[in-house]
């Protein structure tokens, strides 16, 4: 064992203890976001203050947030979705919004000068060919585009007929219908549909038949979109989509209605001292989720206090009653604890797989159901025909966020491997009730995973990223993912495992590291998670490779004596493509992965 190896890892493992919370678990932290914070001043202004001008507590936020924006627009005129993102045209032209919107462009001329500059060069000099932009980014799904565009036509830089309309009569329809009617949103985006389709509708003249159901529809549209709206305002804990919401309100003329007050609310509450605004407040469950599992790979679980603890506050996330947002049927877990949490099927299978690692009790209490046969039958509730698993609802349709996805489909069968006949015995577990739904989540899941790998054995992920990547992907996270799964269901020796683990191989960097994809420089998230999925998929057998991995291991202990480990990197897909990244994501990842080498017979004498 080498002192080198061993460092490393008492350094994030202390750094990760360190960082629970007062309550035990991890809350984590996301990134500031110029996005979030240009659409929460925008909404402050024009919904905000515009109906009540002395209050000087947004006021001073929205001061706030311009200071913000104006100290981290980046050297090249535009803005990132995250301090450390690239310009994009979707958050410079929201940055550009916010200034007219809250009337303050004559404060800031230089920055907004820039800013426009920025916009022109990349999109044109014209506002109808902004719009065509921005339109031609998203393609079909209208999520996040038509809140761009809205936002725009409310600042008076491109005309309402540029906007996309969004029907918002369609949700007044009993939510199983919406498979049916192919929704040009995604699941979770329905207060979008809904508030921007009312606004859009007011703004824009038509001459439309269709218009006067359209009229009819707001005041009952309204009544579904108050129900969707959790009771501390945030819409899915989401600042994007609650500013965007609070907005397009009071662009329609409900400037007084209660949805805006509760969404203001929640902005007022949400942000943060230093002007800014993250894109979700925090991914508590998630984080905990990875942590506690980080823990067990490193053999560590035990030696953490407070495991009771942990597993009562996972436990108590579980969701007990169909969700209102999307009509989940009980069972699941959602990101957060908070109001606006949505159960989704990543952080299912996070927290059975963290709940196993705690050792939870089967039953909840008296009356309560077994929370693990209840989240096994969630899932299997939730997977797609093609065997894959969509985030939050099945059948919704082939949208982003809708359609399965490779990762999410990886973490659910890993939730399952501990139960399948032949691991420990699922009789002895007493689970014969879902013994149907673990099967098809393996043998569907193997079958989708299988169509989805690509010609060179890599897997694109649904949530995650890399910006310096063509086309924005990040192979190594996903086959990293995805051998996961593998490697818990005892499958490494399927081709598509070997082909997984070719890839990757092939996809390390010369100095022992790993970036997005091949050729991109190394960052702590990939190294960590690439290593964790190959150590146990790498026999003694292969010298050549258990040397590639010692090489990792060498980049990633200098990684950490640098503390590069405390800079999380912009990897993170939150909806409709917004970049974020969390603090203890590199943590975390560093944990496992140099927890499971440390106990590695082949790894743990020597690295370079």
């Amino acid at each position: 064992m080498t002192s080198e190896l061993l460092e490393a890892f008492e350094t994030v493992y202390a750094d990760l203890v360190a960082l629970r919370a007062p309550g035990g678990h991890w809350e984590g932290e996301l990134s500031s976001s110029a996005l979030s914070t240009a659409v929460a001043i925008s909404a402050l202004g024009h919904a905000g203050l515009a109906g009540d001008p002395n209050n000087e507590n947004d006021r001073k936020l929205i001061s706030a947030g311009l200071e913000w924006l104006a100290a981290n627009q980046n050297e090249d005129g535009g803005f990132g979705d995250s301090i450390r993102s690239k310009s994009n045209l979707s958050t410079t032209i929201l940055c550009l919004c916010a200034w007219r919107l809250t009337k303050n462009e004559s404060k800031y001329p230089e920055h907004v000068g820039k800013c426009l500059d920025w916009v022109k060069n990349r999109a044109g000099s014209s506002p109808a060919e902004w719009a065509q932009s921005v339109r031609d980014y998203y393609g079909t799904d209208r999520t996040f585009s038509v809140p761009i565009l809205t936002t725009c036509a409310l600042a008076g830089l491109v005309s309402w007929q540029e906007v996309p309309r969004l029907p918002h009569e369609l949700s007044v329809l009993p939510q199983s219908w919406y498979r049916f009617v192919s929704l040009p949103v995604v699941s979770y985006a329905l207060p979008a549909l809904i508030s921007m389709g009312i606004c859009i509708h007011r703004n824009r003249s038509s001459v439309n038949p269709w218009s006067g159901v359209r009229s009819l529809a707001i005041r009952p549209a309204l009544r579904v979109l108050a129900r969707l709206q959790p009771h501390n305002g945030g819409f899915l804990e989401a600042t994007p989509l609650t500013a965007f919401v609070a907005l397009s309100l009071a662009g329609a003329g409900e400037r007084s209605h209660a949805v805006v007050a509760k969404g203001l609310a929640f902005l007022r509450a949400s942000a943060r001292a230093d002007g800014s605004w993250p894109i979700d407040t925090h991914l508590a469950t998630w984080v905990t989720s990875l942590a506690v599992k980080a823990l067990d790979d490193a053999g560590k679980l035990e030696d953490l206090p407070g495991s009771e603890q942990l597993a009562r506050y996972l436990l108590d996330q579980q969701h007990q009653v169909r969700h209102p947002f999307t009509g989940a049927e009980p069972g699941g877990w959602a990101w957060s604890p908070l109001p606006g949490g949505v159960p989704d099927a990543d952080d299912t299978p996070g927290a059975l797989l963290a709940l196993k690692a705690l050792g939870a009790t089967r039953t909840v209490g008296k009356g309560k159901w077994d929370w693990l046969e209840k989240g096994i039958e969630w899932l299997g509730g939730l997977q797609n025909r093609d065997g894959g698993m969509p985030t939050f609802c099945r059948g919704w349709g082939k949208l982003p966020f809708d359609r399965s996805g490779t990762d999410l489909t990886a973490h659910a069968m890993r939730a399952v491997a501990p139960y399948m006949e032949g691991a420990s015995g699922l009789a002895s577990h007493g689970l014969e009730k879902v013994k149907l739904e673990i099967r098809l989540l393996v043998e569907g899941g193997l079958e989708y995973l299988a169509g989805q790998q690509r010609p060179d054995g890599s897997w694109l992920p649904l949530w995650f990223g890399h910006q310096d990547a063509e086309g924005d992907i990040n192979p190594v996270f996903g086959t990293s993912r995805v051998l996961l799964a593998y490697r818990d269901l005892g499958l490494g020796e399927l081709m598509e495992a070997k082909k997984g683990v070719a890839y990757l191989f092939m996809a390390q960097n010369e100095d022992g590291s790993w970036g997005g994809a091949q050729g991109i420089k190394g960052q702590v998230e990939e190294t960590a998670l690439a290593l964790t999925a190959l150590m146990d998929l790498t026999s003694a057998n292969q010298p050549k490779e258990l040397e590639k991995l010692r090489r990792g291991l060498g980049w990633l202990c200098r990684a950490i004596r640098d503390q590069r480990h405390r800079i999380a990197s912009p990897i993170g897909f939150y909806f409709a493509r917004l970049w974020y990244f969390e603090s203890l994501y590199p943590i975390i990842f560093s944990v496992s992965a140099l927890g499971r080498a440390l106990r590695h017979p082949g790894l743990n004498h020597r690295i370079y």
